[in-house]
């Protein structure tokens, strides 16, 4: 069979250790945090104004506003501080930089891309597109976080990315998220707290509440419970937790959107947020939200979550309930299919399943979708992000993983109003790790997390051996003429 033919584009995205963000650098040895903040306290006031100057001349440059930064990591470590005496600005900032550090968001990998339309179109040429791509960015300690880049694609299918900025800014974390009380409920009775300590918790907040009003009926029924404290303490614990797993983020809006870097929250996530797969999903009365599901790591378990975000400057993190949220690549579908959402899912670590829910943060009953069918995919398949609407019916980018372990991207064809329903699949890969793509963190490996439609083009972002990422375009015609029936 002829091979398809693939546009390559001039475009490579690779890690970029200079951009760097401030994190807090604190010890867990309480002893030393003193030890650090007494050795501060001793420096004449004129030491203190000369080793602070020297921290402004060699990171003033690097950061926006680093004087900010450096206030809120003296906050931190303030309950350690033993002397009664007012201590000057410029000593806070001194002791706020002994307990920060600068870390290379990306030093390692900048990959799994997906990509979505911009929501501002304004000023695009007409036939082209404003685009904004995904990445996940690696560092040290393997540490991956969210990026994002912006882009256009002209009328004649060319892609131009837009600068990107040295500078990379984390959002504000909303002090006071609300809740959805059905969505919570359904969780912490997943997680097997469905107890008395709950209910009393739970009852008296409106449907929706916000974090003060949980943390108020929390400490109600601590003060009103003195028996069996375990129980209650680990019930609170739980809702403390699940509370903390669930919060919203907010940019400033004159931030370039290369500058805003989604960074682990909550403890579920301390170890990475992992591959979202974000898609704009169009609801049935036409209003349309950015949805993305990632996998939230803390260095021993997997958790699946959820990102809702309108402008890509405010986003709302939810946990995803329900006795098929246990695995990676969950990939929902851009619109309800008879009045249903619909979400792709990898339940075995071996096949694709598809499941429905009347709720998009609840999924339940999944069902085997496509199995291994070649022998470049006969170790496992998954997808390479949502499902994309055609007229001939759901098309779906696929990764199959085969021989010494290589990562192959194919493609599926789904029913438009029965996506359980295969239509055809792609024989042959659509595309492989091919010469200097074949070298990286994780060898002979191409996948992405999101392609999008667009004059008839695939526009498909790919990560090249979980180091860097590149981008082709591939005639939609040419790909469904080449599907096997099924």
């Amino acid at each position: 069979m002829k091979s398809i033919q693939l546009h390559r584009h001039d475009i490579i995205l690779l890690p970029e250790s200079a951009r760097v963000l401030i994190r807090s650098f604190i010890p867990l040895d309480a002893l030393r945090i003193t030890a650090i903040i007494g050795r501060a306290l001793e420096l004449t006031d004129e030491e203190v104004t000369e080793k602070l100057a020297a921290v402004h001349q060699e990171f003033d440059s690097r950061h926006y506003d680093i004087d900010a930064l450096l206030t809120a990591h003296h906050a931190k470590v303030l309950p350690y501080i033993f002397t009664q005496r007012p201590l000057s600005k410029p000593r806070q900032l001194l002791i706020g930089a002994l307990f920060s550090g600068e870390y290379s968001l990306e030093s390692a990998a900048l990959f799994n891309p997906s990509i979505v339309p911009h929501p501002d179109q304004d000023g695009v040429p007409e036939g082209g597109l404003r685009f904004i791509m995904s990445l996940r960015a690696t560092g040290e300690g393997h540490i991956s976080s969210i990026e994002f880049r912006s882009g256009i694609i002209n009328r004649n299918g060319e892609i131009t990315l837009d600068p990107i900025s040295r500078f990379v800014t984390l959002p504000e974390i909303v002090p006071n998220p609300s809740y959805r009380k059905r969505n919570f409920v359904l969780k912490l009775y997943e997680m097997g707290f469905n107890n008395d300590y709950a209910t009393e918790v739970i009852q008296p907040l409106e449907a929706n509440f916000t974090r003060s009003d949980l943390n108020r009926s929390v400490d109600t029924v601590r003060s009103e419970n003195q028996a069996n404290l375990h129980e209650l303490q680990r019930t609170l614990d739980c809702i403390q937790w699940l509370a903390d797993s669930n919060y919203e983020l907010q940019f400033p809006p004159n931030l370039g959107i290369s500058e805003r870097i989604i960074f682990p929250v909550s403890s579920n996530e301390s170890n990475g947020i992992e591959d979202a797969r974000f898609v704009l999903f169009t609801e049935d009365d036409g209003t349309e939200i950015y949805y993305a599901t990632y996998t939230a790591y803390n260095g021993r378990a997997i958790l699946p979550q959820f990102i809702e975000t309108h402008d890509f400057i405010n986003f709302r993190i939810l946990t995803l309930n329900g006795s098929a949220v246990q695995n990676k690549g969950m990939a929902i579908f851009p619109r309800r299919i008879n009045g249903r959402y619909a979400m792709l899912s990898r339940q075995d670590d071996e096949n694709l399943f598809i499941m429905f829910s009347d709720n998009p943060h609840f999924w339940s009953d999944p069902q085997i979708l496509m199995r291994p069918a070649q022998v470049w995919e006969s170790v496992k398949i998954g997808n390479c992000g949502s499902p994309i609407e055609t007229k001939a019916g759901w098309l779906v980018i696929t990764h199959g993983v085969g021989p010494m372990r290589k990562y192959c991207i194919g493609a599926a064809l789904l029913d438009l109003d029965d996506p359980t329903k295969l239509i055809g699949r792609l024989q042959n890969p659509l595309l492989s790790a091919e010469g200097n793509e074949r070298e990286g963190y994780v060898p002979n490996v191409v996948y992405s997390c999101g392609s999008m439609l667009h004059d008839n083009k695939i526009i498909l972002p790919y990560a090249m051996s979980d180091k860097a990422t590149a981008i082709v375009s591939i005639d939609l015609d040419e790909i469904l003429n080449s599907l096997s029936p099924c």
